[in-house]
Protein backbone atom coordinates (compact mmCIF):
# COMPACT_ATOMS: atom_id res chain seq x y z
CA UNK A 1 0.00 0.00 0.00
CA UNK A 2 1.13 3.10 -0.75
CA UNK A 3 0.81 6.58 1.02
CA UNK A 4 -1.59 8.11 -1.49
CA UNK A 5 -4.29 5.18 -0.80
CA UNK A 6 -3.69 5.87 2.84
CA UNK A 7 -4.32 9.36 2.65
CA UNK A 8 -7.14 8.86 0.43
CA UNK A 9 -8.59 5.97 3.17
CA UNK A 10 -8.43 8.36 6.08
CA UNK A 11 -11.91 9.62 6.74
CA UNK A 12 -11.62 12.13 9.66
CA UNK A 13 -8.00 12.94 11.95
CA UNK A 14 -8.41 15.21 15.16
CA UNK A 15 -10.07 18.07 15.36
CA UNK A 16 -7.23 20.52 14.44
CA UNK A 17 -6.86 24.61 15.76
CA UNK A 18 -8.02 26.86 12.95
CA UNK A 19 -8.14 24.59 10.13
CA UNK A 20 -11.09 22.05 9.19
CA UNK A 21 -10.33 18.57 7.65
CA UNK A 22 -12.08 19.05 3.83
CA UNK A 23 -8.62 18.48 1.96
CA UNK A 24 -9.49 14.71 3.14
CA UNK A 25 -12.54 14.93 0.39
CA UNK A 26 -14.64 13.03 2.90
CA UNK A 27 -17.15 13.75 5.58
CA UNK A 28 -15.66 12.88 8.80
CA UNK A 29 -17.52 9.85 10.84
CA UNK A 30 -16.60 11.07 14.53
CA UNK A 31 -13.10 12.36 15.61
CA UNK A 32 -10.56 10.39 17.31
CA UNK A 33 -10.32 10.63 20.93
CA UNK A 34 -8.13 9.10 23.51
CA UNK A 35 -10.10 6.72 24.05
CA UNK A 36 -9.51 4.59 20.55
CA UNK A 37 -5.97 6.34 20.02
CA UNK A 38 -4.65 2.93 21.00
CA UNK A 39 -6.72 1.57 17.94
CA UNK A 40 -4.13 0.77 14.93
CA UNK A 41 -6.24 2.02 12.58
CA UNK A 42 -7.10 5.01 14.91
CA UNK A 43 -3.19 5.72 14.41
CA UNK A 44 -3.04 5.30 10.23
CA UNK A 45 -5.45 8.35 10.49
CA UNK A 46 -3.73 10.66 12.43
CA UNK A 47 -0.83 10.08 10.72
CA UNK A 48 -2.31 10.15 7.89
CA UNK A 49 -3.58 13.69 8.59
CA UNK A 50 -0.41 14.73 9.24
CA UNK A 51 0.75 13.47 5.61
CA UNK A 52 -2.55 15.56 3.93
CA UNK A 53 -1.29 18.54 5.29
CA UNK A 54 1.02 19.05 1.82
CA UNK A 55 -2.84 19.07 0.31
CA UNK A 56 -3.05 22.44 1.62
CA UNK A 57 -6.76 22.70 1.23
CA UNK A 58 -8.28 23.99 4.22
CA UNK A 59 -11.78 25.33 4.79
CA UNK A 60 -10.32 28.85 5.25
CA UNK A 61 -8.38 28.59 2.32
CA UNK A 62 -9.57 25.83 -0.29
CA UNK A 63 -7.14 27.66 -3.40
CA UNK A 64 -3.55 25.90 -3.02
CA UNK A 65 -3.16 27.36 -6.61
CA UNK A 66 -3.28 30.55 -4.64
CA UNK A 67 -1.13 29.61 -1.86
CA UNK A 68 1.49 26.70 -3.98
CA UNK A 69 3.03 23.82 -1.95
CA UNK A 70 5.37 23.63 -5.23
CA UNK A 71 5.95 27.69 -4.65
CA UNK A 72 5.83 28.16 -8.07
CA UNK A 73 4.84 31.76 -7.47
CA UNK A 74 7.21 32.14 -4.49
CA UNK A 75 10.35 30.90 -5.64
CA UNK A 76 10.63 30.86 -9.17
CA UNK A 77 8.33 33.93 -10.66
CA UNK A 78 9.77 35.69 -7.84
CA UNK A 79 12.99 34.84 -9.33
CA UNK A 80 14.48 35.22 -12.22
CA UNK A 81 13.31 31.81 -13.86
CA UNK A 82 9.26 32.75 -14.86
CA UNK A 83 7.27 35.22 -15.65
CA UNK A 84 3.26 35.46 -14.06
CA UNK A 85 0.95 34.54 -16.87
CA UNK A 86 -2.43 34.18 -16.60
CA UNK A 87 -4.32 37.15 -17.98
CA UNK A 88 -2.30 39.83 -18.01
CA UNK A 89 -0.56 41.92 -15.13
CA UNK A 90 -3.96 42.49 -13.21
CA UNK A 91 -4.70 39.03 -13.14
CA UNK A 92 -3.57 37.49 -10.12
CA UNK A 93 -1.92 40.98 -9.56
CA UNK A 94 -0.50 39.59 -6.09
CA UNK A 95 1.79 37.23 -8.08
CA UNK A 96 2.73 39.98 -9.85
CA UNK A 97 3.89 42.41 -7.40
CA UNK A 98 6.13 39.34 -6.23
CA UNK A 99 7.24 39.08 -10.30
CA UNK A 100 7.81 43.14 -10.13
CA UNK A 101 9.71 43.38 -6.63
CA UNK A 102 6.62 45.34 -5.37
CA UNK A 103 5.21 43.70 -2.19
CA UNK A 104 3.19 45.03 0.30
CA UNK A 105 2.71 43.66 3.76
CA UNK A 106 -1.48 43.88 2.88
CA UNK A 107 -0.59 40.79 -0.03
CA UNK A 108 -3.29 37.98 0.38
CA UNK A 109 -0.96 35.30 -1.20
CA UNK A 110 1.61 36.14 1.72
CA UNK A 111 -1.14 35.69 4.34
CA UNK A 112 -2.78 32.46 3.12
CA UNK A 113 0.35 31.29 2.88
CA UNK A 114 1.96 31.90 6.57
CA UNK A 115 -1.96 30.68 7.44
CA UNK A 116 -1.14 27.55 5.13
CA UNK A 117 1.63 26.71 6.59
CA UNK A 118 0.49 26.89 10.19
CA UNK A 119 -2.21 24.60 9.70
CA UNK A 120 0.33 22.20 8.72
CA UNK A 121 2.09 22.84 11.51
CA UNK A 122 -1.22 22.53 14.09
CA UNK A 123 -2.14 19.31 12.50
CA UNK A 124 1.14 17.97 13.15
CA UNK A 125 1.26 19.46 16.51
CA UNK A 126 -2.01 17.78 17.56
CA UNK A 127 -1.13 14.40 16.26
CA UNK A 128 2.06 14.38 17.82
CA UNK A 129 0.19 15.47 21.29
CA UNK A 130 -2.41 12.29 20.47
CA UNK A 131 0.73 10.11 19.33
CA UNK A 132 2.44 10.91 22.88
CA UNK A 133 -0.51 9.31 24.68
CA UNK A 134 -0.68 5.85 22.88
CA UNK A 135 0.10 2.85 24.74
CA UNK A 136 3.53 2.28 23.14
CA UNK A 137 2.65 -1.72 24.27
CA UNK A 138 -0.41 -1.79 21.87
CA UNK A 139 1.11 0.41 18.84
CA UNK A 140 4.61 -0.58 18.72
CA UNK A 141 5.56 1.64 15.69
CA UNK A 142 4.01 4.79 17.80
CA UNK A 143 7.68 6.32 17.88
CA UNK A 144 8.30 5.66 14.59
CA UNK A 145 4.99 7.52 13.60
CA UNK A 146 5.60 10.77 15.72
CA UNK A 147 9.46 10.69 14.32
CA UNK A 148 7.51 11.18 10.68
CA UNK A 149 5.33 13.43 11.83
CA UNK A 150 8.00 15.74 13.15
CA UNK A 151 9.87 15.56 9.81
CA UNK A 152 6.15 16.59 8.21
CA UNK A 153 6.72 19.68 10.94
CA UNK A 154 10.12 20.63 10.35
CA UNK A 155 9.69 20.83 6.34
CA UNK A 156 6.52 23.70 7.38
CA UNK A 157 8.82 25.66 9.71
CA UNK A 158 11.85 25.08 6.94
CA UNK A 159 9.03 26.62 4.49
CA UNK A 160 7.94 30.11 6.89
CA UNK A 161 12.18 30.79 7.52
CA UNK A 162 12.50 31.25 3.91
CA UNK A 163 9.54 32.64 3.11
CA UNK A 164 9.05 35.19 6.23
CA UNK A 165 12.45 34.63 8.19
CA UNK A 166 10.76 36.41 11.23
CA UNK A 167 8.17 33.77 12.25
CA UNK A 168 6.69 32.93 15.89
CA UNK A 169 7.42 29.34 17.02
CA UNK A 170 4.45 28.15 18.79
CA UNK A 171 5.66 25.13 21.15
CA UNK A 172 3.43 21.88 21.10
CA UNK A 173 1.79 22.69 24.42
CA UNK A 174 1.44 26.19 24.30
CA UNK A 175 -2.53 26.09 24.30
CA UNK A 176 -4.36 27.95 21.34
CA UNK A 177 -5.46 31.49 23.60
CA UNK A 178 -1.89 31.89 24.10
CA UNK A 179 -1.08 31.96 20.22
CA UNK A 180 -1.21 35.92 20.04
CA UNK A 181 1.10 36.16 22.39
CA UNK A 182 4.03 34.59 20.80
CA UNK A 183 6.33 37.09 19.50
CA UNK A 184 8.05 36.71 15.94
CA UNK A 185 11.42 38.00 16.86
CA UNK A 186 11.91 35.63 19.73
CA UNK A 187 14.44 33.65 17.68
CA UNK A 188 17.17 34.01 15.01
CA UNK A 189 17.32 32.80 11.76
CA UNK A 190 19.76 30.69 12.39
CA UNK A 191 18.56 29.48 15.78
CA UNK A 192 15.06 28.27 13.84
CA UNK A 193 17.47 26.70 11.34
CA UNK A 194 19.61 24.89 13.96
CA UNK A 195 16.29 23.85 15.96
CA UNK A 196 14.57 22.21 12.60
CA UNK A 197 17.89 20.82 11.87
CA UNK A 198 18.07 19.23 15.25
CA UNK A 199 14.35 17.66 15.32
CA UNK A 200 15.23 15.89 12.00
CA UNK A 201 18.27 14.63 13.04
CA UNK A 202 16.57 13.76 16.20
CA UNK A 203 13.79 12.18 14.24
CA UNK A 204 16.49 10.10 11.97
CA UNK A 205 17.73 8.01 14.88
CA UNK A 206 14.33 6.83 15.47
CA UNK A 207 13.00 6.13 11.54
CA UNK A 208 13.98 3.07 9.96
CA UNK A 209 16.59 3.10 6.61
CA UNK A 210 13.38 2.03 4.56
CA UNK A 211 9.34 1.95 4.44
CA UNK A 212 7.25 -0.77 3.54
CA UNK A 213 5.17 1.47 2.15
CA UNK A 214 5.53 4.10 -0.65
CA UNK A 215 5.83 7.92 0.43
CA UNK A 216 6.43 7.03 4.13
CA UNK A 217 9.44 9.00 5.54
CA UNK A 218 12.07 7.33 6.56
CA UNK A 219 15.57 8.14 7.94
CA UNK A 220 17.42 8.86 4.77
CA UNK A 221 14.64 11.18 4.31
CA UNK A 222 15.23 13.31 7.45
CA UNK A 223 18.80 13.07 6.78
CA UNK A 224 18.92 14.52 3.27
CA UNK A 225 16.02 17.42 5.01
CA UNK A 226 18.72 18.26 7.69
CA UNK A 227 21.63 18.29 5.56
CA UNK A 228 19.61 20.86 3.17
CA UNK A 229 18.59 23.15 6.70
CA UNK A 230 22.21 23.04 7.15
CA UNK A 231 23.41 24.06 4.27
CA UNK A 232 21.08 27.16 4.59
CA UNK A 233 22.14 27.63 7.97
CA UNK A 234 25.71 27.74 7.45
CA UNK A 235 25.55 30.75 5.24
CA UNK A 236 24.98 33.45 8.23
CA UNK A 237 23.13 36.50 7.64
CA UNK A 238 23.12 39.93 9.03
CA UNK A 239 19.55 40.87 10.66
CA UNK A 240 19.41 44.09 9.11
CA UNK A 241 20.41 43.36 5.58
CA UNK A 242 20.02 40.02 5.26
CA UNK A 243 23.87 39.73 3.51
CA UNK A 244 25.88 36.81 3.90
CA UNK A 245 28.29 37.80 6.71
CA UNK A 246 29.90 34.30 6.90
CA UNK A 247 29.94 30.96 5.69
CA UNK A 248 30.28 28.41 8.40
CA UNK A 249 32.72 25.29 7.20
CA UNK A 250 32.04 23.19 9.97
CA UNK A 251 28.29 23.40 8.88
CA UNK A 252 29.12 22.64 5.54
CA UNK A 253 31.23 19.89 5.98
CA UNK A 254 28.54 18.56 8.52
CA UNK A 255 26.01 19.05 5.26
CA UNK A 256 28.66 16.54 3.60
CA UNK A 257 28.79 13.95 6.64
CA UNK A 258 24.78 13.85 6.50
CA UNK A 259 24.90 13.02 2.37
CA UNK A 260 27.23 10.39 2.65
CA UNK A 261 25.17 8.94 5.02
CA UNK A 262 22.38 8.75 2.69
CA UNK A 263 22.64 5.62 0.24
CA UNK A 264 20.66 3.36 -2.15
CA UNK A 265 19.45 6.82 -4.62
CA UNK A 266 21.16 7.36 -8.05
CA UNK A 267 20.01 9.65 -10.73
CA UNK A 268 17.68 8.22 -13.58
CA UNK A 269 18.87 7.70 -16.74
CA UNK A 270 17.25 10.51 -18.44
CA UNK A 271 16.51 14.02 -17.62
CA UNK A 272 12.60 13.59 -18.92
CA UNK A 273 11.93 10.33 -16.66
CA UNK A 274 11.38 12.98 -14.00
CA UNK A 275 8.06 13.86 -15.45
CA UNK A 276 6.63 10.17 -16.51
CA UNK A 277 4.63 8.64 -13.92
CA UNK A 278 6.17 5.11 -13.98
CA UNK A 279 9.77 6.47 -12.36
CA UNK A 280 8.10 9.19 -10.12
CA UNK A 281 8.73 6.98 -6.65
CA UNK A 282 12.32 5.72 -8.70
CA UNK A 283 15.90 5.71 -7.78
CA UNK A 284 16.05 9.37 -7.67
CA UNK A 285 12.80 10.51 -5.79
CA UNK A 286 14.18 10.73 -1.61
CA UNK A 287 11.04 13.09 -0.58
CA UNK A 288 7.89 13.96 -2.85
CA UNK A 289 4.44 14.37 -2.29
CA UNK A 290 2.44 11.93 -3.25
CA UNK A 291 -0.52 12.98 -5.52
CA UNK A 292 -3.26 10.85 -6.82
CA UNK A 293 -5.91 10.56 -9.69
CA UNK A 294 -9.16 8.88 -9.67
CA UNK A 295 -8.43 7.38 -6.40
CA UNK A 296 -12.40 6.96 -5.28
CA UNK A 297 -12.39 10.72 -3.24
CA UNK A 298 -14.18 13.08 -4.73
CA UNK A 299 -13.38 14.81 -8.00
CA UNK A 300 -10.25 13.88 -9.76
CA UNK A 301 -8.60 13.40 -6.72
CA UNK A 302 -5.90 14.09 -4.37
CA UNK A 303 -4.39 15.65 -7.76
CA UNK A 304 -1.65 18.61 -7.05
CA UNK A 305 -3.92 21.53 -6.95
CA UNK A 306 -1.25 23.52 -6.61
CA UNK A 307 -0.84 23.30 -10.45
CA UNK A 308 -3.97 23.78 -11.41
CA UNK A 309 -3.74 27.47 -12.97
CA UNK A 310 -0.73 26.62 -15.01
CA UNK A 311 -1.80 24.22 -17.76
CA UNK A 312 -0.60 25.41 -21.28
CA UNK A 313 -3.46 27.10 -23.64
CA UNK A 314 -3.79 29.08 -26.81
CA UNK A 315 -4.58 28.73 -30.24
CA UNK A 316 -4.02 24.68 -31.21
CA UNK A 317 -3.06 23.50 -27.74
CA UNK A 318 -4.38 20.22 -26.44
CA UNK A 319 -5.13 21.75 -23.09
CA UNK A 320 -6.85 25.08 -22.34
CA UNK A 321 -6.06 26.10 -18.88
CA UNK A 322 -5.41 29.33 -17.28
CA UNK A 323 -1.34 29.74 -18.50
CA UNK A 324 0.00 30.65 -15.54
CA UNK A 325 4.00 30.15 -14.68
CA UNK A 326 6.00 30.46 -17.91
CA UNK A 327 9.53 30.39 -18.24
CA UNK A 328 11.68 33.68 -18.53
CA UNK A 329 13.64 34.69 -21.59
CA UNK A 330 16.47 35.00 -19.33
CA UNK A 331 16.44 31.56 -18.03
CA UNK A 332 16.27 30.21 -21.81
CA UNK A 333 19.60 32.13 -22.50
CA UNK A 334 21.07 31.19 -19.84
CA UNK A 335 20.90 27.69 -21.49
CA UNK A 336 23.22 28.42 -24.18
CA UNK A 337 26.54 26.56 -24.42
CA UNK A 338 29.79 27.22 -25.74
CA UNK A 339 31.98 25.29 -28.33
CA UNK A 340 32.47 22.46 -25.45
CA UNK A 341 29.00 22.59 -23.85
CA UNK A 342 30.07 25.20 -21.13
CA UNK A 343 27.48 27.42 -20.00
CA UNK A 344 27.85 31.26 -21.14
CA UNK A 345 28.90 33.15 -17.73
CA UNK A 346 28.38 35.93 -19.75
CA UNK A 347 24.56 35.44 -21.82
CA UNK A 348 22.87 38.02 -20.91
CA UNK A 349 25.37 40.59 -23.07
CA UNK A 350 24.29 38.49 -25.75
CA UNK A 351 21.28 38.20 -28.03
CA UNK A 352 17.97 36.57 -27.46
CA UNK A 353 18.01 32.58 -27.91
CA UNK A 354 14.92 31.11 -29.71
CA UNK A 355 12.77 34.71 -30.01
CA UNK A 356 9.96 34.08 -32.24
CA UNK A 357 10.09 35.80 -36.21
CA UNK A 358 6.95 36.46 -37.81
CA UNK A 359 6.58 36.51 -41.53
CA UNK A 360 4.31 38.68 -43.64
CA UNK A 361 1.70 35.80 -43.45
CA UNK A 362 1.65 35.47 -40.01
CA UNK A 363 3.85 32.41 -40.34
CA UNK A 364 6.60 32.49 -37.64
CA UNK A 365 10.29 30.99 -36.64
CA UNK A 366 12.68 31.10 -33.92
CA UNK A 367 15.50 33.23 -34.91
CA UNK A 368 19.26 33.32 -33.49
CA UNK A 369 19.20 29.33 -33.25
CA UNK A 370 22.52 28.70 -34.55
CA UNK A 371 24.57 28.92 -31.08
CA UNK A 372 24.49 25.27 -29.10
CA UNK A 373 22.32 24.96 -26.20
CA UNK A 374 22.19 22.92 -23.26
CA UNK A 375 19.97 20.43 -24.06
CA UNK A 376 17.66 20.56 -20.59
CA UNK A 377 16.23 23.93 -22.31
CA UNK A 378 13.87 21.67 -24.23
CA UNK A 379 13.43 19.13 -21.60
CA UNK A 380 12.02 22.36 -19.60
CA UNK A 381 10.43 24.66 -21.62
CA UNK A 382 7.91 24.65 -24.61
CA UNK A 383 9.14 26.36 -27.32
CA UNK A 384 7.03 27.04 -30.38
CA UNK A 385 8.07 24.97 -33.48
CA UNK A 386 9.50 22.10 -31.02
CA UNK A 387 8.34 18.89 -30.29
CA UNK A 388 6.16 19.34 -26.79
CA UNK A 389 6.92 15.88 -25.03
CA UNK A 390 5.52 12.78 -27.32
CA UNK A 391 2.57 15.00 -28.87
CA UNK A 392 2.77 13.78 -32.57
CA UNK A 393 -0.49 15.96 -33.79
CA UNK A 394 1.40 18.87 -34.11
CA UNK A 395 4.11 20.69 -32.67
CA UNK A 396 4.45 23.15 -29.61
CA UNK A 397 2.87 26.49 -30.66
CA UNK A 398 1.77 30.02 -29.61
CA UNK A 399 0.79 28.40 -26.86
CA UNK A 400 0.48 31.29 -24.36
CA UNK A 401 -2.36 32.82 -23.04
CA UNK A 402 -1.24 36.79 -23.46
CA UNK A 403 1.88 36.26 -25.38
CA UNK A 404 1.94 40.23 -26.28
CA UNK A 405 2.42 40.46 -21.91
CA UNK A 406 4.50 37.24 -21.71
CA UNK A 407 5.80 36.05 -24.75
CA UNK A 408 5.53 32.66 -26.70
CA UNK A 409 7.42 29.68 -24.31
CA UNK A 410 5.02 27.73 -22.06
CA UNK A 411 6.43 24.60 -19.18
CA UNK A 412 7.61 21.21 -19.90
CA UNK A 413 8.28 19.98 -16.73
CA UNK A 414 5.88 18.56 -14.31
CA UNK A 415 3.40 17.47 -17.24
CA UNK A 416 2.35 13.87 -18.91
CA UNK A 417 2.35 14.51 -22.23
CA UNK A 418 -0.99 15.73 -23.52
CA UNK A 419 -2.29 12.44 -25.48
CA UNK A 420 -1.34 10.49 -22.51
CA UNK A 421 -4.21 8.33 -21.11
CA UNK A 422 -3.26 9.38 -17.36
CA UNK A 423 -3.43 13.37 -18.16
CA UNK A 424 -6.96 14.74 -17.78
CA UNK A 425 -8.62 15.62 -20.99
CA UNK A 426 -10.87 18.59 -19.24
CA UNK A 427 -11.00 20.44 -16.44
CA UNK A 428 -8.25 20.36 -14.47
CA UNK A 429 -6.28 20.26 -17.48
CA UNK A 430 -3.43 18.29 -17.26
CA UNK A 431 -3.99 16.86 -13.64
CA UNK A 432 -2.63 13.54 -13.07
CA UNK A 433 -1.06 12.33 -10.19
CA UNK A 434 2.77 12.68 -10.90
CA UNK A 435 4.22 13.35 -7.61
CA UNK A 436 6.45 16.80 -6.37
CA UNK A 437 9.33 16.18 -5.80
CA UNK A 438 10.50 17.93 -2.45
CA UNK A 439 14.07 16.39 -2.78
CA UNK A 440 15.47 14.69 -5.55
CA UNK A 441 19.13 12.58 -5.63
CA UNK A 442 20.56 15.32 -7.93
CA UNK A 443 19.88 17.81 -5.50
CA UNK A 444 21.92 16.22 -2.58
CA UNK A 445 24.95 15.49 -5.32
CA UNK A 446 24.35 19.24 -6.24
CA UNK A 447 24.29 20.10 -2.22
CA UNK A 448 27.14 18.39 -1.52
CA UNK A 449 29.08 20.26 -4.58
CA UNK A 450 28.12 23.57 -2.76
CA UNK A 451 29.06 22.46 0.54
CA UNK A 452 32.53 21.36 -0.76
CA UNK A 453 33.25 24.01 -2.69
CA UNK A 454 32.71 26.60 -0.35
CA UNK A 455 34.90 24.59 1.73
CA UNK A 456 37.81 24.87 -0.90
CA UNK A 457 40.96 22.99 -0.85
CA UNK A 458 40.64 19.01 -1.70
CA UNK A 459 37.25 19.26 -1.87
CA UNK A 460 36.63 20.87 -5.30
CA UNK A 461 37.75 18.16 -7.35
CA UNK A 462 35.25 15.89 -6.00
CA UNK A 463 32.40 18.56 -6.51
CA UNK A 464 33.83 19.10 -9.89
CA UNK A 465 33.23 15.33 -10.26
CA UNK A 466 29.97 15.35 -8.64
CA UNK A 467 28.62 18.38 -10.78
CA UNK A 468 30.20 16.28 -13.31
CA UNK A 469 27.41 13.78 -12.75
CA UNK A 470 25.08 15.41 -13.00
CA UNK A 471 25.73 17.06 -16.82
CA UNK A 472 26.74 13.46 -17.94
CA UNK A 473 22.72 11.84 -16.87
CA UNK A 474 21.91 15.31 -19.64
CA UNK A 475 24.36 14.63 -21.70
CA UNK A 476 22.98 10.83 -21.80
CA UNK A 477 19.41 11.83 -22.48
CA UNK A 478 17.33 11.51 -25.24
CA UNK A 479 17.39 14.59 -26.97
CA UNK A 480 14.37 16.02 -28.45
CA UNK A 481 14.32 15.72 -32.17
CA UNK A 482 12.94 17.61 -34.73
CA UNK A 483 9.50 17.72 -35.62
CA UNK A 484 9.28 16.85 -39.44
CA UNK A 485 12.40 15.11 -39.28
CA UNK A 486 13.09 12.62 -36.48
CA UNK A 487 16.69 11.50 -37.32
CA UNK A 488 18.27 15.27 -36.58
CA UNK A 489 17.77 17.41 -33.33
CA UNK A 490 15.31 19.55 -32.53
CA UNK A 491 18.31 22.45 -31.88
CA UNK A 492 21.88 22.30 -31.57
CA UNK A 493 22.60 20.79 -28.43
CA UNK A 494 25.63 20.36 -26.79
CA UNK A 495 26.94 19.83 -23.19
CA UNK A 496 30.03 19.14 -21.95
CA UNK A 497 31.59 18.24 -18.80
CA UNK A 498 33.60 20.58 -16.45
CA UNK A 499 37.57 19.91 -17.21
CA UNK A 500 40.04 20.83 -14.53
CA UNK A 501 42.00 23.04 -15.90
CA UNK A 502 39.81 25.76 -15.19
CA UNK A 503 38.57 24.38 -12.12
CA UNK A 504 39.18 27.00 -9.14
CA UNK A 505 36.72 28.24 -6.40
CA UNK A 506 35.52 31.16 -8.10
CA UNK A 507 34.73 29.06 -11.17
CA UNK A 508 33.78 26.26 -9.30
CA UNK A 509 31.55 28.73 -7.21
CA UNK A 510 29.87 30.10 -10.82
CA UNK A 511 29.95 26.55 -12.02
CA UNK A 512 27.33 25.40 -9.27
CA UNK A 513 25.10 28.01 -8.66
CA UNK A 514 24.55 27.58 -12.96
CA UNK A 515 24.46 24.11 -12.45
CA UNK A 516 21.50 24.61 -10.07
CA UNK A 517 19.07 26.49 -12.01
CA UNK A 518 19.66 24.89 -14.86
CA UNK A 519 19.00 21.43 -13.75
CA UNK A 520 16.30 22.33 -11.03
CA UNK A 521 14.96 25.49 -13.00
CA UNK A 522 10.54 25.82 -12.04
CA UNK A 523 11.17 23.35 -9.48
CA UNK A 524 10.54 26.12 -7.07
CA UNK A 525 13.48 26.43 -5.76
CA UNK A 526 15.93 29.37 -7.18
CA UNK A 527 14.53 32.27 -5.28
CA UNK A 528 15.64 30.61 -2.00
CA UNK A 529 18.61 29.56 -3.69
CA UNK A 530 19.98 33.41 -4.45
CA UNK A 531 18.98 34.65 -1.02
CA UNK A 532 20.97 31.50 0.66
CA UNK A 533 24.34 32.59 -1.71
CA UNK A 534 23.54 36.20 -0.90
CA UNK A 535 23.22 37.55 -4.35
CA UNK A 536 19.16 38.09 -4.67
CA UNK A 537 20.07 41.93 -5.24
CA UNK A 538 22.32 41.67 -7.42
CA UNK A 539 20.63 39.16 -9.46
CA UNK A 540 17.20 40.42 -9.89
CA UNK A 541 18.20 44.41 -10.65
CA UNK A 542 20.71 42.45 -13.50
CA UNK A 543 17.78 40.29 -14.39
CA UNK A 544 15.40 43.21 -14.90
CA UNK A 545 17.83 45.35 -16.60
CA UNK A 546 18.43 42.62 -19.13
CA UNK A 547 14.55 41.66 -19.82
CA UNK A 548 12.50 45.03 -19.56
CA UNK A 549 13.34 45.36 -23.48
CA UNK A 550 11.09 42.21 -23.41
CA UNK A 551 8.63 42.82 -20.95
CA UNK A 552 7.68 46.27 -20.74
CA UNK A 553 6.43 46.11 -17.25
CA UNK A 554 9.72 45.56 -15.38
CA UNK A 555 11.13 49.02 -16.59
CA UNK A 556 10.31 50.42 -13.08
CA UNK A 557 11.48 46.94 -11.64
CA UNK A 558 13.87 47.45 -8.93
CA UNK A 559 14.97 44.99 -6.08
CA UNK A 560 16.10 46.78 -2.74
CA UNK A 561 17.81 45.41 0.15
CA UNK A 562 15.35 43.63 2.39
CA UNK A 563 13.14 42.30 0.11
CA UNK A 564 15.25 38.75 0.28
CA UNK A 565 12.23 37.63 2.73
CA UNK A 566 8.62 38.51 2.19
CA UNK A 567 6.98 41.02 4.31
CA UNK A 568 5.10 39.71 7.53
CA UNK A 569 1.66 39.81 6.75
CA UNK A 570 -0.23 42.63 8.11
CA UNK A 571 -3.31 40.04 8.97
CA UNK A 572 -1.17 38.38 10.79
CA UNK A 573 0.16 41.01 12.71
CA UNK A 574 -3.31 42.05 13.65
CA UNK A 575 -4.07 38.65 14.94
CA UNK A 576 -0.64 39.35 17.31
CA UNK A 577 -2.48 42.14 19.00
CA UNK A 578 0.61 44.19 17.74
CA UNK A 579 3.27 42.34 19.35
CA UNK A 580 4.99 41.30 15.56
CA UNK A 581 8.17 43.15 14.43
CA UNK A 582 8.33 43.82 10.58
CA UNK A 583 11.08 42.06 8.68
CA UNK A 584 13.77 44.91 7.58
CA UNK A 585 13.55 46.64 4.29
CA UNK A 586 9.66 47.34 4.63
CA UNK A 587 7.73 50.11 6.61
CA UNK A 588 7.14 49.21 10.62
CA UNK A 589 3.95 48.30 11.63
Amino acid sequence: MTLKNIMTAALVCLTFTACSDDFLENKPQGPLSEGNMNDPQAVDLLVSGAYATFGCRYADSNDPHWYPVTNWSYGEVRADNAYKGGGGETDAWEIHDMETAKIQPNNGFLDGKWFNVYCGISRCNSAIRALNKVDENLIPEKNIRIAEVKVIRSHWYFELVRLFNRIPYMDINLPENEYQSVRNDEFTREQHLARIAGELLEAAEVLPEAQTEIGRVNRRIALAYAAKVKLYQAYEQDPQTNAVININKSLLQEVVNLIDQVQGYDLLTDFQQLDLLEYENGPESVFAIQFSKDDGSSGVGRINWSMLLNSMTGPGCPWQGDGFFLPSQDLINAYQTDENGLPLFDYQNRPDYGNVVFDSNGGYTLGNVDGNVDPRLDFVIGRPTIRYKTYSERPCGLWVRNSDTYGYNNTKRFWLSPESPDATQGWPWGASALNWQLIRYADLLLYKAEALIEIGGSGLEKARTLINRVRTRAMNSDYVKDFYDQTKDAANYKIGLYPASVWNQDYARQALRTEMRLEKAMEGERFFDLVRWGIAKETMNNYFAAEKDNRIYYQNASFETGEEYFPVPVAQYNFSGGIYVQNPGYPSF
